[in-house]
């Protein structure tokens, strides 16, 4: 059950995640307009502008649904994180449509670890499977949160690598969380649970349709800090993944390999689109430190902070050079990620996280992936 929700509040919230049609960017408009779940459900019933099989469904779910959603909810360290919670992560939150929810099987404090994502050809190479292997054996050992989605291939050998480690790692799932796919990954999803999370925003019980795959990489790059890409085809979803990575503003990086090798195009493209050739998971690392840091930073004062925290003196926050440059590009009027960024010649993934910070901090305000000083 979600800490500090009602339970009339949590039966609202899975209604509108299973309506039909509703979709991610739907359910949070709805509760922006009305303020909460209980609302939002009430309203949408009744509301013309919401499609005709939504309102019939809020105006009367499946109450076995809804049951039994409450029971995987009741078991221990099953979790349901909703948007307007505080634990929400916030790099998730100014991704690329973020969810409306998280169902999380596991440690949610991962979920505001300093995670980086490994994504792959399901058709790895042995190279290929043992390059992802060592990269999150190596992430893990320096204190990073390794993410990925659980497939065949590079995802389940970057999440063993994380686990061989002894570190966290993160599967991000194209099913409900009570559904493992592929089938085999049984035991390695039981491992993560332990030393990790399973998350996904489907409900309980939902398949593993084509279409959701997608929608689960976008997770994954919202979640991570930088995404490397171990061997794609042309074709590769993990190709998807890194646009998406590059959308939230976070780093990509991606392993050269074989001109010959079919599973080595989808790199290369990434690399002449200006992803960063890594030949050592110290690369990655060392590129992604500074930002890591700062994350880490932010998510201690949000530790820190008492419940009705004070906003830190500007003074406080702006002693770095980097934090004087990006307060001197932010003004009243809310700005783009991509205009910060241009304005203060420092890298997207490095703005990102110092407008956490001072998100965190009361100094920034964000709306729609702009930000304006408060």
């Amino acid at each position: 059950m979600p800490q500090d929700m009602p339970l009339d509040e949590t039966r609202a919230w899975l209604a509108l995640l299973r309506a039909p049609g509703l979709g991610a960017s739907g359910t949070r408009e709805l509760i922006g307009r009305y303020g909460n779940a209980v609302a939002a459900q009430a309203g949408a019933a009744r509301d013309p502008r919401v499609d005709a099989a939504a309102r019939a469904w809020l105006a009367a779910p499946d109450a076995t649904r809804i049951d039994a959603d409450l029971r995987w909810l009741e078991a221990p360290c099953h979790h349901l994180v909703v948007a307007t919670s505080e634990d929400f992560p916030i790099l998730l939150r100014d991704a690329t449509n973020p969810p409306a929810a998280l169902f999380v099987a596991g440690d949610t404090a991962c979920l505001w670890s300093a995670q980086i994502a490994i994504v792959g050809s399901r058709s790895a190479t042995a190279a290929g499977l043992a390059n992802a292997r060592a990269f999150a054996k190596t992430f893990a050992q320096a204190g990073n949160t390794v993410t990925s989605g659980l497939a065949e291939g590079v995802d389940g050998a970057a999440h063993d690598g994380a686990l061989e480690g002894g570190g966290k790692t993160i599967a991000v799932l194209g099913t409900g969380p009570d559904i493992v796919f592929p089938r085999q990954h049984g035991d390695l999803a039981g491992r993560i649970v332990e030393h990790g999370a399973l998350v996904s925003e489907f409900p309980p019980g939902t398949p593993g349709l084509p279409k959701h795959f997608p929608r689960r990489n976008r997770i994954i790059a919202g979640l991570s800090l930088g995404t490397l890409v171990v061997e794609a085809s042309l074709r590769s979803g993990s190709l998807t993944t890194a646009r998406l990575a590059t959308e939230a503003g976070r780093e990509v990086f991606a392993l050269p390999g074989s001109i010959h090798s079919p599973l080595a195009r989808g790199c290369h493209k990434l690399i002449r689109d200006g992803a960063k050739l890594v030949e050592t998971a110290e690369e990655v690392i060392e590129e992604l430190r500074g930002v890591g840091g700062l994350l880490a930073e932010g998510l201690r004062r949000r530790l820190q902070a008492p419940a009705d925290p004070t906003p830190l003196p500007e003074a406080a926050v702006t002693r770095d050079a980097d934090y004087q440059r990006l307060l001197g590009a932010l003004d009243a009027q809310a700005t783009a990620l991509d205009e910060l960024v241009e304005r203060t010649g420092l890298t997207a993934a490095a703005v990102s996280s110092m407008l956490l910070v001072l998100e965190l901090d009361g100094v920034v305000g964000s709306e729609n992936g702009r930000y304006a000083r408060r």
